[in-house]
């Protein structure tokens, strides 16, 4: 079969790819210490599992679910969002759950655009806002975020770069891959360039609550009225990735035309699943704090090897990841990460993998237990020395 002329817009992901070359190296006898992915190790909180165990022996759990997800988890989102950041949303009309939040980039350019319209993201970002807009034909733009303007982005080249076609502006902060936090000048002037250009703003903010004393969401400065919305999730939060937890926010006429799409695609989240998310998020601050402590020891041994290697970095970060500028003497992010993976056995991911703009970076994630971490230092010293 000839596959769709689409599929020659885009190519597999980066990780999927990746992931094959490292089992290849594995089979060799060679272990393989994955950095490079955000992936959290840490596990689940035993009460999420009882939760699911429970659940799923009910009679009727095995049934297709409302498309909107429980009454009882829309709330708990709810209750979760007053908690996290001071912003109380309708649950019937203002949350729509969905099986992880990275389906919904999906949906939205389902939803809002048509074939020619224009998106704007940043670069460097998260590969699937493009992937997904190519593969529906929509144009991309890309704006800079820079480590000299702190990873912010220009407005001056936003203004230049929106269009009468431009229907949607994605960002991200706490931002990945760099870890750079929320301004709030920042979110304020979004929200006004967003109103000012009738453009849908969507704010993808999974990593908040990690390695982050003040989680913010784009929700506090805006309108109900104003086409805004929010993606966030329980993936990197609560330890559940593969859980496949998120949610949308904002907007009650935006979610509901995601809402069309959505439930052309899927038939419900599975009961024990939303019974479980439920329960995640009640977990007291005590639980956060002590997965965060361990984020932090991760992050000092990071910054280690980092040091080691000559890396110049920014501590003022939040998120799963840490990104650094590598040596001069480097051509590039990918160069330098698989001399890495070829001459270590340390798995990093090159910056270039998340646009241009990332090409003289890399990023380590935090989702390695800090044994992995100590042996890379090692081996990193090891290789030094023998040389």
């Amino acid at each position: 079969m000839t596959p769709a002329i689409r599929l020659q817009t885009v190519e597999e992901y980066y990780f999927s790819k990746k992931r094959e070359e490292i089992l290849a190296l594995e089979k060799q006898g060679i272990k393989i210490i994955n950095m490079g992915i955000g992936n959290p190790d840490l596990p689940t909180h035993p009460d999420v599992i009882s939760a699911l165990e429970s659940a799923a022996s009910e009679i009727g759990s095995n049934y297709y679910q409302s498309y909107k997800g429980l009454p009882e988890l829309r709330e708990a989102f709810q209750k979760w969002y007053i908690r996290t950041y001071g912003i109380n949303l309708n649950s019937e009309t203002e949350i729509l759950p969905l099986m992880g939040s990275k389906e919904a980039i999906m949906h939205i350019h389902m939803a809002f655009c048509n074939p020619g319209d224009t998106i704007l993201i940043p670069n460097p970002g998260y590969p699937t806002y493009s992937s997904t807009a190519k593969l529906l034909q929509i144009n991309v733009k890309n704006y800079s975020v820079e480590e000299a303007n702190n990873w912010q982005p220009n407005f001056e080249e936003l203004e230049a770069l929106v269009d009468d076609s431009t229907k949607i502006l994605w960002m991200n902060y706490p931002h990945m891959p760099t870890g750079a936090k929320a301004q709030k000048e920042t979110l304020k002037a979004l929200v006004a360039f967003s109103r000012k250009h009738r453009l849908l703003l969507v704010n993808d903010n999974p990593y908040s609550s990690i390695l982050n004393d003040q989680p913010i969401s784009i929700l506090s400065f805006c309108t109900r009225e104003d086409p805004v919305i929010e993606l966030n999730s329980l993936s990197k939060s609560h330890n559940m990735a593969g859980w496949r937890v998120g949610m949308v926010g904002g907007n009650e006429a935006v979610l509901q035309n995601i809402l069309k799409v959505k439930s052309n695609f899927d038939s419900g989240m599975f009961k024990p699943i939303q019974i479980a998310a439920i329960r995640a998020m009640t977990l007291g601050k005590d639980w956060f704090d002590g997965i965060n402590a361990e984020y932090e020891v991760r992050r000092q041994k990071v910054w280690e090897i980092l040091d080691y290697l000559k890396c110049e970095y920014q501590k003022d970060s939040a998120g799963l990841f840490v990104w650094a500028k590598i040596p001069k003497n480097f051509e590039n992010g990918e160069a330098f990460s698989d001399q890495l993976l070829y001459e270590n056995g340390i798995f990093a991911s090159p910056g270039s993998i998340f646009g241009s703009k990332g090409e003289q970076y890399i990023r380590f994630s935090l989702c390695a237990p800090q044994k992995d971490i100590d042996e890379s230092l090692s081996r990193l010293q090891l290789k030094l020395a023998a040389s």
